[in-house]
């Protein structure tokens, strides 16, 4: 939750004992442990809370500076156009008032770029567009992406972040599933490398297609991972779920992901994932 409407104190009759000024937008709270933290110390800890180490979620720009080689990223201009299939009156607001809000275009971004000097193709996901929402914009960028690297001969790396298929584009959302999926068939009949890192949350649609189809799955700390939600599932089974359900940590010990990767270390991890892949020696 971040503390952004925390307003400057009055230096009049109104706040005579005061002379503190509190600047807007410079804090943020930890959603775990509670406290109130300045966003420079978050944002030099890799978005992490520097108290209890709990992970912010991180803008799509900030993602790539964290594993992409500076100056090296190029994006798929693929001149896209979300559209409005089931006619929703408030959608088109909706994506117009989020873009001018994320500087996105839409819930992720595709391109090629260097980690530690090896070329790869990579998506990224923002779950400040709409949660990370798979609509058929989303689901054509990492097909296409998946093909260009088949093109390349390069390994593919997607870091997911979703609530799922894009509701408000209805079965145009639930068809990318099947897109995506046929498209990685072509991957690993090409022998390519395909990194998934999942991270906070990944859920629905997006779980059930591209993200758990790696070669190899790595996890961010805590993230929650899952095709429904737990409130969802307890109904729906009328049991109670075991205690840390769905976290990265639970289902790493259950044999769904590879390893779970701080974000410190991410950028090496898959550096060295990409010269085994090769056969060299990281």
């Amino acid at each position: 939750m971040i503390v952004d409407k925390i307003e400057k104190r009055e230096t009049g009759a109104a706040n005579k004992k005061s002379n503190i000024d509190i600047p807007i937008g410079q804090w943020i709270k930890c959603d775990n442990c509670k406290d109130i933290l300045y966003k420079d110390d978050v944002r030099k800890n890799f978005n992490t809370c520097p108290n209890c180490g709990h992970y912010f979620r991180m803008h799509i720009g900030k993602r790539l500076s964290l594993v992409i080689d500076e100056g090296t990223y190029k994006k798929f201009d693929l001149k896209l156009d979300t559209t409005n299939p089931l006619g929703l009156e408030d959608y088109p607001k909706k994506l117009k008032t989020l873009r001018e809000k994320t500087d996105l275009e839409e819930a992720v971004a595709c391109g090629t770029g260097k980690i530690k000097g090896e070329d790869v193709v990579i998506c990224i996901m923002d779950s400040g567009f709409l949660m990370g929402s798979m609509g058929a914009v989303v689901g054509e960028k990492i097909t296409y992406s998946i093909e260009q690297a088949v093109k390349l001969k390069l390994p593919l790396i997607i870091f997911a972040v979703s609530g799922g298929a894009r509701m408000q584009e209805g079965i145009v959302s639930l068809m990318q599933m099947a897109k995506t999926t046929a498209a990685l068939t072509k991957l690993d009949e090409a022998g390519l490398l395909y990194i998934s890192v999942l991270t906070d949350p990944t859920y629905g649609g997006v779980t059930a297609s591209f993200a758990s189809l790696g070669d190899i799955i790595l996890a961010e700390p805590g993230a929650m991972i899952g095709f429904a939600g737990p409130r969802v599932i307890e109904q729906t089974i009328g049991e109670s779920l075991p205690e840390g359900f769905q976290t990265a940590e639970f289902l790493l010990e259950h044999g769904f992901i590879d390893k779970i990767v701080e974000r410190k270390d991410m950028k090496e991890t898959l550096y060295k994932l990409i010269q085994y892949h090769k056969g060299g020696e990281a």
